[in-house]
């Protein structure tokens, strides 16, 4: 989605982002601009530029200490992700798609 994207889902009405996903490589292995980490600072920025006031939630939706939103927002950045092109499978020949001893119908 992106910030702008994330920005005008909170204009429309959601309230929760969903968590961000630490280190998630399949959005940008096909070809998308974003995907990777986003720091708690620019979590908070993009929903106050949407007029809501951030809440950050355990994953049962309780409070947060405040010792854990500062282990949060203390967390170094994680390395650059570098991501590799599939390797192309060739098919070397028909396969039987019918399990030995099974009659065809």
């Amino acid at each position: 989605m992106g910030p702008n994207g994330i920005r005008a889902s909170l204009l429309a009405g959601v309230n929760d982002l969903g968590g961000t996903l630490m280190n998630e490589s399949i959005t940008r292995a096909a070809g998308a601009g974003h995907g990777q980490e986003t720091s708690p600072e620019t979590m908070v920025r993009m929903i106050e530029s949407a007029g809501r006031i951030p809440r950050q939630r355990s994953t049962v939706y309780g409070d947060v200490s405040s010792a854990r939103k500062s282990v949060a927002f203390q967390a170094p950045e994680l390395a650059i992700v570098e991501n590799t092109p599939a390797q192309k499978y060739e098919r070397t020949g028909r396969r039987e798609l019918v399990r030995p001893g099974m009659q065809r119908g």
